[in-house]
């Protein structure tokens, strides 16, 4: 059977056949000719495939991406970036980086980090000088950030297929996140340099102080939940009935939080210096990120939270989001939705056949055998991740691949959470190496170019990547240093 599945799969691949059709047929094929199990279980298994509460996340990470590019916030937090680090030279590139590591913060997809920056930035590259196709496949690799920088949706798909704590895993990759951002912004800075560009990147940027008063806002509203919490909330609470007093403080420092916001949209000469900022934008991230980590919603509850204050903001503070946009935005999210849903729900019925013919057994043992060391099965993995990641879709591949490798990476005494970072970061590059990357597509989409003009550009970006997923692999306490820290372990 297992045979069968692979050359049906690999005949659909050949025949350009879409990855969720082509695992969903191969399924069917290996359960038709080979197996004597009832039809029945077909729809079963692809149901109990997708019946699973965090899988809820990825639909309200995708419409709250969506709102954000529609209610003018991805275009304040550009203008927020560009006033740090603009006024270098190749500072708008270093911009785009930038941006892209706030954004991932909210949405979680780096597709909807390609189009909502890439739709305001790459116009901005061409104006100031830069090629065209440098400038797509600058737009297209800083926005693999997004599914590595928290919250990220194959983080969320590795937790779930490999039963690993989702919390653990976000806050792991908030360090190959910054390496990864660190890394892009040095090398674009040293490459401009090299190649005279972006001499007047500094043009029409906003002076420094306004990204200062950002900060100092922020740091209003974290003072202000810190007092509700630490100081309002335990003089309320009875400190002898612990659920309680847990419940009562959180609540306290969200009010408290909520009533400094409410206070900066409705004083009017407040409300009009920080109109045309990115506050408010800023405060999404840290109240989804600060809430998970605090205790006070869990990362699924977090996705929901995140569409109301995008709803809020684009509707009642920014005003640029009417009933109309919102429809749109629902719409383009549920098509998002369904088709990750879909390729979940096929690749769990093909991972529920492969498991049942003893495909992961067999695997685990030839690579236990065979990588004899960590290192070695990390290398090996790694160079067969970033092969399957050029053609086979992110999420499928973490559905399929993520049970049969992370029990293997434990007998050999690899973190599970360090692990799961290692595969989302290496299967994200298949989101930037041809043929099957659909960053590439998208910002080939913006910036109305072919794809064959991108590839020789892109090579460079996928090198700094690389070099920083080895760094990633072979030092863990990158990724569980932080998890360590905060999960006391």
């Amino acid at each position: 059977m297992s045979f069968a599945l692979l050359v049906t799969m690999l005949l659909c691949f050949a025949f350009s056949i879409s990855v969720a059709v082509a695992i969903g047929f191969a399924a069917w094929v290996g359960m038709a000719g080979f197996t004597d199990l009832p039809w029945l279980a077909m729809p079963k298994e692809m149901f109990t495939a997708i019946d699973k509460f965090p899988l809820a996340a990825i639909p309200f990470f995708i419409l709250a991406g969506n709102l954000m590019e529609t209610g003018g916030i991805s275009r304040r937090l550009v203008d927020f970036a560009k006033s740090l680090v603009g006024g270098v030279q190749g500072g708008l590139p270093m911009t785009c980086v930038l941006t892209c590591m706030i954004f991932a913060a909210v949405s979680g997809s780096s597709v909807a980090t390609t189009f909502a920056i890439g739709a305001i930035l790459i116009p901005a590259l061409i104006r100031h000088g830069y090629p065209r196709p440098w400038a797509a496949a600058l737009q297209a690799t800083s926005a693999e950030l997004g599914v590595v920088i928290p919250p990220s949706i194959p983080m969320i798909l590795y937790g779930v297929a490999a039963e690993v704590s989702i919390g653990e895993l976000f806050i792991a990759g908030f360090g190959p996140g910054l390496l990864i951002g660190g890394a892009l912004m040095l090398f674009v800075y040293l490459y401009c340099k090299w190649q005279g560009w972006g001499r007047a990147d500094g043009d029409g940027r906003l002076p420094l102080r306004t990204a200062a008063i950002d900060f100092a806002a922020l740091a209003g509203a974290l003072f202000a939940f810190f007092i509700g919490k630490r100081v309002v909330g335990p003089w309320l609470a009875d400190p002898a009935s612990a659920d309680a007093f847990d419940r009562i403080t959180d609540l306290s420092g969200l009010l408290i939080g909520l009533g400094y916001f409410v206070a900066l949209v409705t004083i009017p000469q407040v409300r009009a210096a920080l109109l045309q900022r990115a506050t408010f934008a800023l405060m999404m991230p840290v109240i989804i990120l600060g809430g998970i980590y605090g205790g006070v919603f869990t990362p699924t509850e977090a996705s929901v939270v995140a569409v109301f204050y995008a709803l809020i903001v684009g509707m009642f503070v920014y005003r640029e989001v009417g009933p109309k946009d919102v429809w749109h935005a629902l719409k383009r999210s549920a098509i998002s939705a369904s088709v990750i849903m879909f390729i979940i729900a096929n690749a769990g019925l093909f991972a529920y056949l492969i498991t049942r013919a003893g495909i992961p057994e067999q695997i685990g043992a030839f690579l236990k055998e065979s990588l004899k060391t960590p290192q070695f099965f990390l290398l090996g993995v790694n160079a067969a991740l970033f092969v399957i990641g050029m053609f086979i879709e992110t999420s499928a591949s973490i559905i399929v691949l993520a049970p049969i490798l992370a029990p293997v990476a434990q007998h050999f005494g690899i973190d599970p959470v360090h692990f799961g970072v290692v595969m989302v970061v290496n299967l994200a590059l298949g989101m930037i190496t041809p043929p099957f990357g659909v960053n590439l597509f998208a910002a080939c989409t913006v910036a109305r170019i072919s794809l064959d003009r991108i590839v020789t550009r892109l090579l460079p970006f996928v090198l700094v990547v690389l070099a920083c997923l080895l760094v990633i692999t072979y030092v863990p306490v990158l990724s569980i240093g932080l998890r360590d820290l905060v999960y006391a372990k």
